[in-house]
């Protein structure tokens, strides 16, 4: 089975984020033939589209930094039932120019995680739309909105509750055959007819 390089971006910046946390208890029990990568997204500046032409090197760095990731894995927060800022203007830097989307046709998971008991249900769902449009197959099953976040850690970040773990490790096995199967067969919508339809337009 070949080794998969996968980007992991948390969508929290607080240093003590649970979503930080669930990230890194998913990388500690990834299979092995997966390479999990965190991906910082505080330092990127807003997006704005009359710096297309001449990007800032911090859009560059990332831009390239996504491109040799073969998936990325999305661990977030739900700020006002949807999504956080800095995650949304991180999912703008990567698609644009238009044409030139460096989310294009690689797979995703998303885990959300809240203190709320409805566990990031909001944002699981804007976050999958936005995936959608950017040519991300998304993992449908098992659906991982995690609530009670403030509980399900111990002092070294470790899950301590059982169901939750048994969900983390059904997620991360599912992702990686998930990746398996998605990351050498789908066709970049850049090369379709049809993306033709739906283009961004200058705004």
């Amino acid at each position: 089975m070949d080794t998969k390089r996968i980007g992991v971006i948390v969508g929290s910046l607080r240093k003590e984020s649970f979503n930080k946390k669930m990230a890194q208890a998913l990388v500690k029990i990834a299979p092995e033939n997966l390479e999990m990568e965190m991906v910082e997204i505080g330092q990127l500046s807003m997006y704005n589209q009359d710096y297309d032409e001449n990007p800032p090197q911090d859009w560059v760095q990332f831009r390239n930094q996504i491109k040799d990731f073969d998936a990325i894995l999305f661990v977030s927060p739900e700020y006002n039932r949807s999504i956080p800022g800095v995650l949304k203007n991180a999912i703008d830097i990567g698609s644009r120019p238009y044409g030139h989307s460096v989310w294009d046709g690689k797979p995703a998971g998303i885990i959300t995680v809240s203190v709320g008991a409805i566990g990031g249900f909001g944002s699981n769902h804007h976050l999958r739309q936005c995936l959608a449009y950017l040519n991300m197959p998304c993992l449908p099953q098992p659906e991982a909105y995690i609530g009670g976040a403030s509980t399900l850690f111990g002092k070294n970040g470790e899950i301590t509750v059982p169901a939750v773990s048994e969900l983390a490790l059904k997620f991360i096995n599912t992702f990686t055959s998930w990746v398996e199967r998605n990351s050498t067969q789908l066709v970049p919508v850049k090369n379709k007819k049809s993306a033709q339809a739906s283009q961004h337009t200058p705004h």
